[in-house]
Formats: structure tokens, sequence, C-alpha cells
């Protein structure tokens, strides 16, 4: 969601957008605490910088059985339900008359998901993009999951959606990935070259290392979505591997979870420990990165360019990972991240940041560095924009993605 408003926003300077997006109604009143109309507050807000906007419905919240009904039909008509959950003849409707009534240059379709609506832009330069490789996390997903039953679904909707991602990747102009390993990934699976790495970015004028602000001794946090699988299995390695031994090493060492829908065991930990502090969904996120000490981020799985460790980078935040978390990231172990991947590495590592204070005022000074050179989403949207413009019909377009905005 991030990385599509910033692209959006920041295309809105070279380009004329239309938009058409699909309403996530609980992710957007989750991210819209107290406000009347969260749907309407988005289209206003979005509006500044589109010429038009139009929302969809999510068959799977309108119609009756849900999620479940629509998984179900999915599994018995052979479609990998990534395919199918936003598939619906109200929408088809919607997005022909959007497509019949404007004179598009070029198609951003923002997810594999939405390639089951491809045949309506026949004719059109189309460029898809991939937040990850979708099969790939499937296919290890399947790898780790727990019981026969779940191995067998997520090995089929893998081989189902890659089946997707080769066929609709082989027809777009490019494929657009985080990382230049997603890249690579997808050229091997489509058999072509036209996967190209728009990296995920930062808007460095909201995340920033604020120097008002105070960090607090022995404090840790970690900050994403708890409803994605990665960051569950992260903070579950993290609780039941590192935080007993952490405690027994750093006594008073704090840890801050932050993000919405935290699992009933993390919330059970947040009861029992005074020092786990559970905050759910935030308004502010920057709240909690600015007074850290440090970050953790023991991400082991999943795909594209974590933005949270981006975030936290640009934040000035020193910063323990996992080097699978920082995959596609131009980051340095000892110079703007410390690595760590066991247990033992992970409470040896975030004890020596907490004794050692040149060490960490040297990853928070190279961090913010690094984001502004190589990931502020201003220089990431112009890369962005020109590759739009090398579309026929762009002459003028062209001419101001090479101008200063």
């Amino acid at each position: 969601m991030q990385r599509s408003y910033n692209l959006l926003r920041e295309l809105s300077n070279y380009h004329d957008v239309t938009l058409v997006a699909f309403n996530q109604n609980n992710l957007l009143k989750d991210s819209l605490p107290g406000t009347t109309n969260p749907l309407d507050h988005a289209r206003e807000k979005l509006g500044e910088f589109t010429e038009s906007v139009t929302f969809l419905d999510i068959p799977e919240h309108v119609q009756l059985g849900g999620r479940y009904r629509m998984a179900l039909k999915a599994l018995l008509t052979g479609r990998a339900y990534n395919m199918a959950w936003l598939d619906s003849e109200e929408a088809r409707a919607k997005i022909r008359q959007v497509v019949n009534d404007t004179n598009f240059d070029a198609v951003h379709v923002d997810t594999i998901s939405l390639c089951v609506y491809s045949d309506l832009f026949d004719g059109l330069p189309v460029y898809l993009n991939h937040h990850n490789v979708e099969s790939s996390m499937l296919f290890r997903r399947a790898e780790l999951a727990g019981n026969a039953v779940k191995k067998f679904y997520f090995s089929l909707e893998a081989k189902r959606l890659r089946a997707q991602e080769k066929s609709f990747g082989r027809r777009v102009v490019s494929n657009l990935t985080c990382s230049e390993e997603d890249a690579s990934d997808l050229n091997r699976i489509t058999g072509k070259s036209n996967s190209v790495c728009v990296p995920n970015g930062v808007d460095c004028g909201y995340f920033y290392p604020n120097e008002d602000v105070t960090r607090e001794p022995e404090t840790l946090v970690f900050a994403g979505g708890l409803t994605w699988y990665p960051n569950q299995h992260a903070m579950n390695f993290f609780i039941d591997q590192v935080w007993l031994p952490l405690k027994k090493e750093v006594p008073g060492v704090k840890m801050n979870l932050v993000g919405r829908n935290p699992t009933s065991k993390f919330q059970e930990l947040g009861r029992a420990d005074s020092n786990f502090i559970v905050h759910g969904f935030v308004d502010d996120v920057r709240d909690y990165l600015w007074p850290a000490q440090i970050y953790v981020c023991p991400i082991k799985d999943g795909g594209g360019t974590k933005l949270k460790i981006l975030d936290a980078l640009a934040c000035g935040c020193a910063l323990v990972a996992d080097p699978f978390a920082c995959a596609g990231i131009a980051v340095e172990d000892g110079k703007h991240v410390v690595f760590a991947s066991t247990a033992e590495q992970y409470v040896e590592k975030i004890k020596l940041l907490i004794e050692d204070p040149n060490l960490r005022a040297e990853l928070q000074r190279n961090g913010p560095e690094l984001i502004r050179k190589n990931y502020s989403y201003h220089a990431i949207g112009n890369a962005y924009a020109k590759i739009l413009s090398e579309t026929p019909g762009h002459k003028e377009a062209n001419n101001r993605a090479e101008e200063p905005v």
C-alpha cells in the first residue's frame, strides 16, 4: 500500500493519472481510525493528484459466504485464489467504462491478481507491478506448513499462480519488481528479459532522523502488520527463542511491538510481561521508531524489499536484522545494519549495540545517508516515469520526466 501510494503520487508529477482501485474496507477503517467515512477521505486525498478515482467492491466482501466461498470456487474451478478474489462482473463493467471513456497511453496493473481484467486493456501497453513474486512465497510457505492439508493447499496455489505469472508476465511490456533478485526470479519464470527493478523507497519528508527525540536506553521496536505470516513468524521466533535469553543478559530491556491485529499469543505476553509492550495499530509509527534504541527485524521469509527496513534506516534506527530481511537493499553489515540469524546471534548483537554507543552512532548516521542517496521515492518515481515515457505517444511526458519537480 505504501509503495503503491508513493509511486502513484510521484508519477502524477509527470503523467496524468486515472486511478481504479478495490476498496479493502477493513484495512481502510483500521488505517483511518476516527474518520467518519474512510472511503470518502481516501477519495479526497487521492483526488489531490489524480484525474479521477473509481473505487470497486471486493467480491468476497459483498457476496454471501465471503472468503470461504471464493476460495472453494477457485479450488473447484482450477484457478489460483489470488486470480479469483478480485474478479467480478460488476468490477469488469466499471473498468470497461473507464477504459472506453479515456484515451490511455499506458496501463499500470498493480498486482498479478488484477490480470483477470487484462483483456480489457487489449492494444494498450501494460506494466505489471509485483510487490513480491507471489508464487515463490507460496512455495516457501508450503515447505514450512505444519500439516499436510496446508502443505497441499499452498503447493497447489503456488503451482497455479506460477502458471499465471508466466502467462501474463510474458505478455506485458515490463514486469516491475521491488528488487533485482525478484526481477531475476521473474525472468526465469517467464523465460523473457522484460523484468525491471523499480525498488521500494521512502518518503524522506516523512521518515527522517528526529534529533529532538531522545533515544530510550535498552528499548527495542518492531513494526509491521501482524496478519502477514512473515511478520508473525518473525515475532514468534523472537518470543520463543530470543526474548528470555535476552532478558537474562539485559534485565531492563523493553520491546515495543507495533502492528495491526496482534495475535492472542502476542497479547498474552504483553499482559504477562510489562517490558513487552503490544501497541497494535498506531496512528504514527514514527512515534515508536524515533525513541527506540534498536530496531529488531528477524524476518526470514517473504519477498520484495522490506519497507519496514527502509523506514527504520531513514529514521536513524540502529538495526539488528536477518540478512534475508535486508535482501535487495544495499546495506553493509557493521555499517548500516548488524546482521543476526540465530537466537544466540540476536542476543549477542542486541547486547553489543546497547553497550557500544560508537557503533550505534555509526549506524544511526549511515542509515539515513543511504536512504537519501538511493531510496527516496522522488528519485524512484522519476525513474519509473521515464520508463513509462518510453511508451509511444509520451514525448511530452518524457520531457517532463527530465525536469526537476
